[in-house]
């Protein structure tokens, strides 16, 4: 079998592409860093590499994927998350792709009330940030390929995941890298953001499984939340990982690290994808920090 992955040399497409090799299937990476460059705002360029390739499976990853920065990425998050879509399902209905996983987010809910935690597939999507509006755009593209043109596309929503090798600039591997500088220049304290917001966390590693296993078993057409069912407090995270610390150290809010939105909380209801692949996480959340904190201090 041969599978493309766009997005391959992304945080979860590296490990996407390891796991998939590991599995024995051929894997072409798409990416902007690859060889040939892939473009995904180039429609032209999307098309030729992918009728070229002709893969039984896409896996669709490439996006402008940072929340926080997608009130200032503009014109950009559209032309990435939303028309790079287009041209990544339009060419598979050309080329005839058997299997096409569409990522999306758990960013498309927003905000959730208490009463309807943890959030499930048919909840309505009512996004509050840039990000998640991209992406309900882009899901929504690519179910009507499904009705219209009969493309196996299963859509996932991913909510919250790390492990290492993510970049610093997202949550628990920034608190990771915050608390090795603070180790390293004998300071007290480290900087957090929101601290009561609640999400629900994933090994990257669990994930990546989730998505090969919805590649294989998914109905297409059909949405599936990919999440533990497990929400945590931010603070409580931050404190779970101040803990492992070689030092003593406080946390104290950041404005710089407040953005101008945030969703409460979104925890998922995994019941859905469990039932269609029989999925549970492997990695739990102490595992995943002890990898993250490993990671960066360069273990």
């Amino acid at each position: 079998m041969k599978a493309a992955v766009t997005g391959a040399r992304g945080f979860v497409g590296r490990h996407l592409v390891a796991y998939l090799t590991m599995q024995g299937i051929e894997v072409v990476e798409l990416d902007l860093a690859s060889t040939p460059p892939f473009d995904i705002t180039n429609p032209a360029v999307v098309e030729r590499r992918i009728l070229e390739e002709r893969p039984q499976a896409v896996y669709h990853l490439a996006a402008r994927s940072h929340v926080g920065e997608s009130w200032r990425a503009g014109d950009e998050l559209s032309r990435v998350n939303v028309d790079g879509t287009r041209a990544v399902v339009d060419a598979c209905v050309r080329a005839r792709v058997e299997r096409v996983l569409i990522v999306g987010s758990a960013e498309e809910y927003g905000t959730v009330q208490g009463e309807q935690l943890p959030i499930r597939e048919c909840t309505p999507l009512r996004p509050l940030t840039p990000y998640g509006t991209s992406k309900v755009a882009a899901e929504a593209l690519a179910l009507d390929a499904y009705r219209e043109h009969g493309l196996g596309v299963v859509c996932v929503r991913a909510f919250n995941h790390t492990g290492p090798g993510q970049a610093p600039t997202f949550l628990v591997p920034g608190l990771a890298a915050r608390i090795v500088a603070a180790e390293l220049e004998e300071r007290d304290e480290i900087a957090l953001g929101n601290g009561d917001a609640v999400r629900d966390f994933t090994d990257v590693r669990d994930v990546v499984r989730a998505y090969a296993l919805l590649t294989a078993h998914g109905a297409p057409g059909e949405v599936y939340n990919v999440c533990s069912g497990v929400g945590i407090r931010v603070r409580d995270l931050a404190a779970e990982l101040v803990a492992r610390s070689r030092r003593a150290l406080r946390m104290v809010t950041s404005e710089q690290l407040l953005r101008p939105a945030d969703v409460p909380a979104l925890v998922g209801d995994s019941t859905k994808l469990v039932d269609a692949t029989r999925w549970s996480p492997e990695f739990d959340l102490a595992r995943t920090l002890d990898d993250v904190l490993s990671a960066a201090r360069g273990i």
